[in-house]
């Protein structure tokens, strides 16, 4: 009898090897290119006979995509959020979908961090204007920025990552309010924390931390009223979907005042353009979706993700899978 030949799998773009090392050894591996975002054209020769799927959350992966592989098993994508897949339609084509939640969290916490601190506390401007050779005389007025203890810290969306930005909290002395779906007692009895409306933890909180997914609920749910609601002292951290935010209102908040000032690993539109008044504005920090851009987390996302892979390429429930319906 002949010896099966593997199954073939399109890795969107190119990834280490020893991250994807798995797949190299029980697939045959076609990889995309690494400077253009989207499953590229030049793949499509392979398209009849893929089986797997592995994407990145730069990669659309649409109806129309979809009927060109139709012998494709599964979708993989490197990432917790799958807002780029047509979840539906892989659902109605029996098509399982992973994801990559977890392993993150603690990653994106810290960079959730990172951005409270250098937004309230004017580091990028200080950085900027000391390798300028402004340093100049100490000023008591210099760079000044904001105290964190004993402030409040509000949490939208209180799943896995949330929690750990808010337990960073505790350590900075600070109060956390958050909001949620439903309830989370043992997250109130460990951290304190307090269950309010997003109208009222917009009133009352000094730093405003988002960590949602985007859905048609969740789209645009910060816009102008919104922000007008929020202290004037306060900081708005965007760790969710850029899409969570309305750009034009936040850019006026900015500008006008509304707010203190922002800090953002995601953008609408994503990326962003050089020339968004976004840039330019000095109470804005702006990160290029890095929070999961540590080296051991990015790996073991590589890892999950082709794990996920590898158990759809068999028929076996995925580790993670985003849309469950698909198993009946």
């Amino acid at each position: 009898m002949p010896k099966q030949e593997k199954p073939l799998v399109i890795v969107a773009h190119p990834m280490p090897e020893d991250w994807i090392a798995p797949l190299y050894e029980h697939t045959r591996v076609v990889v995309g290119p690494a400077d253009r975002p989207g499953i590229d054209p030049s793949l499509a020769p392979y398209f009849p006979q893929v089986e797997g799927l592995l994407t990145w959350l730069s990669d659309p992966v649409t109806e129309d995509l979809l009927a060109q592989m139709p012998r494709l098993k599964v979708v993989s994508n490197y990432a917790v959020g799958v807002d780029n897949i047509d979840l539906a339609a892989c659902t109605r084509r029996g098509i399982p979908v992973g994801h990559t939640p977890g392993i993150l969290t603690e990653a994106v916490a810290d960079l959730t961090w990172a951005l409270i601190l250098a937004v309230a506390r004017n580091i990028v401007q200080a950085v900027e204007d000391a390798r300028a050779g402004k340093w100049g005389m100490w000023s008591p007025t210099g760079w000044l920025g904001a105290d964190l203890h004993g402030k409040t810290l509000g949490i939208v969306g209180m799943g896995q990552i949330g929690q750990a930005v808010a337990r960073r909290g505790l350590g900075f002395g600070m109060k956390v309010l958050y909001t949620s779906r439903t309830p989370k007692p043992q997250v109130e009895a460990e951290m304190g924390a307090r269950r309010v409306s997003l109208e009222t933890l917009l009133a009352e909180s000094d730093v405003v931390s988002l960590h949602v997914p985007l859905t048609p609920e969740t789209r645009g749910m910060m816009g102008e009223a919104q922000l007008r609601r929020m202290k004037s002292t306060a900081y708005l951290i965007n760790m969710a979907r850029g899409k969570v935010v309305d750009t034009d209102a936040l850019v006026r908040a900015l500008r006008e005042g509304w707010i203190a000032g922002a800090g953002l690993d995601v953008t609408d539109p994503e990326p962003l353009p050089p020339e968004h008044p976004l840039y330019r504005l000095p109470n804005c920090v702006i990160t290029p979706h890095i929070g999961s851009a540590a080296r051991e987390t990015r790996k073991r996302m590589a890892l999950l993700a082709c794990e996920n892979l590898l158990l759809g390429l068999e028929g076996k429930p995925l580790r993670h899978c985003a849309n469950p319906d698909v198993y009946g």
